[in-house]
């Protein structure tokens, strides 16, 4: 079966469409706002007709792609091209100031082969296990792993713990804002029909992390004297660097797995998860926020792990994992294929060609990346004064492309004010992040697991897998008070 599966898949056309989808999918992840999702559905309507592998392969390409690609611009101009690269951008921009744009790329794209590869292997061993695992979360597990998520507030909130909380407070008020996810009454919007559907997640990610830092810049924006980051000079870097962090590549892989596997996460929980528990077990904790290599080691192979998990589930039971996998099923009902259990018995060699070819989507996307770097450098050299106009455009394109909607570029900019005024006042914006991607998450499943419960809070106890996750949330929120305390005694 092996030499079927590897005659089916070593074709030049499966090489080439493999490699336009990775490019593709970098570029347009690299763009804040035009997530990988939007580009898969883009080419989706291309691959009819085509070969199913090389289908898969395009579509494939795109999803890695888009998540790497993301952490381009996170790094470079602190502006995360999507979601998952929020947590990156926390050290990842910090070491871009500090002169090291160059060894962050690197780090972020080689630990995103790692984890890409990682989740890979897990696919080809032990999906239906796994699958059949993340079947067990219910509503209950799901409020729990999203309680556990939240404790993350405490340990990024900067120097001062109370004001990293409300800041986690508001963005909670955010999550909220909208039609009641249970009994559907609209709470807080004002009147305002647009604000129904509630706080979409790309505009706000855009206005908190890159118009605040546009409007930073945006002072200095004559300056002449501002130096352009910089590759380093002769500094080489090699794949094996990143390997010195092998227990935080691990750790986040099994994270990004983890996650991935469960449907409706995603990559953004799963790299601040890993960032969060990499930071909790790091022996330079105090380096993360101010350009660790561990932290965007950790957040990126976490969120590229992800990918290969997210097709857990949609093989071996037919449940889109993500946004992306369930634009993927589109993909495989055009060709006629219906994923399910079945498909491992009628389709078997079908199944191991696409699992070997995410295996070369990862190998390929380093060949890409690392050839690309030097070209993505070249955009911090721009002049702030031509820069800062094309960046506002871009930010306005990629907020009014998630609806098509100029509310949400408007949105964009009123979170983008606020960002900038809390950064004054030195408000820590990432616990505001956090909530607003946690939130709706944790709302949702708790209504739920209540009502399950006819009303009872013991649910959450009597339960295995929550009782573990909130005795964990517990001890994570109060860590950075007892250690203060030990410290002053």
């Amino acid at each position: 079966m092996i030499l079927e599966v590897l005659k089916t898949l070593f074709t030049p056309m499966n090489f080439l469409f493999l490699n336009v989808g990775l490019f593709s999918g970098i570029i347009v992840g690299a763009l804040p706002g035009l997530t990988g999702t939007m580009c898969i559905a883009l080419l989706l309507p291309l691959t009819y007709g085509m070969n199913s592998i090389t289908s898969m392969l395009l579509l494939l390409g795109v999803y890695c792609g888009g998540i790497f690609g993301g952490s381009i611009t996170a790094i470079l101009i602190n502006t995360p091209g999507t979601p998952a690269s929020a947590a990156t951008a926390l050290d990842g921009y910090a070491m871009a100031k500090k002169g090291q744009a160059g060894r962050a790329l690197h780090t972020a794209l080689s630990a995103s082969i790692v984890g890409g590869l990682f989740s890979t292997f897990v696919l080809l061993v032990a999906a239906p296990a796994i699958a059949s695992f993340a079947l067990k979360f219910g509503p209950v597990e799901y409020f729990a792993l999203g309680v556990f998520g939240l404790t993350i507030i405490s340990s990024v909130g900067g120097d001062s713990i109370l004001k990293g909380l409300m800041m986690g407070m508001a963005g909670l008020f955010v999550s909220t804002i909208g039609l009641d996810p249970i009994d559907g009454i609209p709470r807080f919007s004002g009147n305002i029909t647009e604000l129904l559907g509630g706080i979409k997640i790309i505009p706000a990610l855009i206005g908190l992390f890159a118009i605040t830092e546009i409007l930073n810049k945006g002072r200095n924006i004559f300056n002449t004297s501002e130096t352009p980051i910089q590759i380093e000079g002769k500094t080489k870097t090699r794949f094996i660097d990143v390997l010195k962090y092998k227990m935080v590549l691990l750790k986040s892989s099994i994270l990004g797995v983890f996650i991935g596997a469960v449907p409706g996460t995603g990559a953004a929980i799963a790299s601040f998860l890993a960032y969060n528990e990499a930071k909790r077990t790091s022996k330079t904790p105090e380096e993360f926020g101010r350009g660790s290599e561990e932290a965007v080691v950790a957040s990126e192979a976490a969120n590229n792990a992800v990918t290969g998990a997210t097709l857990i589930p949609l093989l071996t039971l037919g449940i889109p994992g993500d946004t992306n996998t369930a634009v993927l099923i589109g993909a495989l009902t055009m060709q006629g294929i219906i994923p399910g259990p079945q498909l491992f018995v009628e389709q078997r060699s079908w199944v191991y060609a696409i699992m070997f070819g995410l295996i070369l989507v990862n190998l390929f996307m380093y060949v890409q990346g690392k050839f690309l770097i030097k070209s993505f450098i070249n955009v911090t050299k721009v002049p702030s004064n031509v820069m800062i106009p094309v960046l506002i455009v871009l930010c306005v394109i990629g907020a009014y492309a998630v609806n098509n909607n100029t509310f949400d570029a408007l949105l964009m900019i009123i979170f983008g004010i606020f960002g900038y005024l809390m950064l004054k006042l030195k408000f820590p914006l990432t616990p505001m992040v956090i909530a607003i991607v946690l939130g709706p998450m944790v709302e949702s499943n708790m209504r739920r697991a209540l009502i399950l419960s006819k009303g009872s809070w013991s649910i959450f106890v009597t339960r295995p897998i929550s009782c573990v996750f909130l005795i964990i949330a517990v001890l994570m929120l109060f860590l950075p008070l007892i250690k203060k305390y030990l410290i002053r005694s």
